[in-house]
């Protein structure tokens, strides 16, 4: 879930935010990217990305962070405390706030995504306990009688917003559907209210609210994660039967049959599509890449590699310029849709979607090149000219293989 998958709920919000958020948060290719902030702003040294960070400071350098981790990269000093440093006293985070020396103004809305989006980010880095546990409470406290949560506090709960949460809970050791509101619903039970039946219009999708049932594009992608109990980095399970959308009221069956829905949508052109913007006169289908890149993720992470696999070719294909304009965020989705698949994001179409991640925030501690480096020279000692290293090698690994079994080797780095 990144900028794009979070446009549908600012969309939702615009109402109490204003347009400017609608504007700010339209999928990207129906409009130009988070624009530049003004030249008199200063934007913190710690922050990736150097579009205006109203919208989106949180959300994406936590998704910076997070995705790093994935590649052992170990982020500078400086973007981990600004990233600490926005949490307010409650635990919450907003969207962003300019000044972190003041206290969080009462009429600052706090955002559940961005802070759900923290504390993955955190955990995953280690460290941060206090600032998670306090995030984490927080969260639990704005919990709707539903089960949900909303985009902000007392909003309706949505699919989205739910689901992110759920991978905050699932990230520092929560079960999720121990987390119960007063009624006694879990977010479980919220997001069983977003799936749609196996039959009729858009079956098995997950939709962002059941008041708005025509978003499912990227509130689907959501729910599969959210109902497999999965955070935005996963790694995929071992491969299992093709989606198919199949009746039934459990969570592991919503995941499936949003997964079935996802192959649908993606099996004519290999990506999803943006959806048109309020008043536009039959526009011509855009590729979303964002929510592309999410159904990926979530394919994974429900097992159904062959059927991402055509769409994963896609990106690599096709989201150079979107990354390029989108920033931070738009490279950590890749690199998390990456990791999912188990595919090297630092060989991604060319591309090293790590590097240019790097690039966008303050230097890291370490840049994960060392790690490719490695794997590279081990790729040439492999090709001996000699013959001698590979035989002695394979003989090696033949004796070894006697004792410990067989190795298997595949799609996935790490199994």
């Amino acid at each position: 879930m990144t900028p794009v998958r979070r446009t549908t709920a600012a969309v939702a919000a615009s109402a109490v935010l204003g347009m400017a958020v609608v504007a700010a948060a339209a999928p990207a290719a129906f409009a130009a990217p988070t624009p530049k902030p003004s030249p008199s702003t200063v934007l913190p040294s710690g922050l990736y990305g150097t579009t205006d960070p109203a919208y989106d400071g949180v959300w994406r350098q936590s998704l910076a962070l997070l995705a790093q981790d994935t590649v052992d990269v170990k982020p500078a000093t400086k973007a981990v405390d600004w990233l600490t440093g926005q949490q307010c006293d409650t635990g919450a985070f907003p969207s962003y706030r300019a000044d972190a020396t003041k206290p969080c103004d009462a009429k600052l809305p706090l955002d559940s995504n961005a802070t759900a989006a923290a504390v993955q980010a955190l955990a995953a880095l280690g460290g941060q306990d206090a600032t998670v546990k306090k995030s984490v409470a927080w969260l639990k406290s704005v919990q709707n009688a539903d089960g949900g949560w909303g985009y902000n506090p007392g909003g309706a709960s949505d699919a989205n917003s739910t689901s992110v949460v759920i991978g905050a809970l699932a990230s520092v050791g929560e079960k999720p559907a121990a987390v119960k509101a007063k009624s006694g619903k879990s977010p479980y039970d919220a997001l069983l209210t977003f799936a749609k039946p196996c039959t009729g219009k858009d079956a098995g999708a997950f939709v962002f609210q059941v008041t708005q049932p025509g978003i499912v594009a990227d509130s689907t992608a959501a729910g599969v994660l959210g109902s497999l109990g999965k955070g935005l980095a996963v790694e995929g399970p071992k491969p299992v039967a093709p989606a198919a959308c199949a009746a039934g009221a459990t969570p592991e069956q919503a995941a499936q049959n949003g997964a079935a829905y996802l192959v649908s949508a993606l099996k004519k052109t290999g990506h999803l599509d943006s959806a048109p913007m309020p008043g536009a006169e039959n526009p011509a289908p855009q590729p979303d890449f964002g929510n592309t890149a999410d159904a990926v993720t979530a394919l994974s992470a429900a097992g159904h590699f062959d059927q991402a696999a055509d769409t994963m070719t896609w990106l690599e294909k096709n989201s150079a310029a979107w990354a390029k304009a989108s920033g931070p965020a738009a490279y950590a989705q890749l690199i998390l849709a990456a990791h999912a698949f188990g595919a090297d994001p630092q060989k991604f179409g060319g591309a090293d979607l790590v590097q240019q991640l790097n690039a966008t925030g303050p230097a890291p501690q370490s840049s994960g090149a060392e790690k490719s480096e490695a794997s590279d020279a081990s790729e040439k000692d492999g090709k001996d000219d000699s013959g001698i290293g590979v035989w002695w090698i394979a003989g090696a690994f033949f004796v070894a293989s006697v004792g410990v079994g067989i190795l298997f080797s595949g799609r996935r780095k790490k199994q």
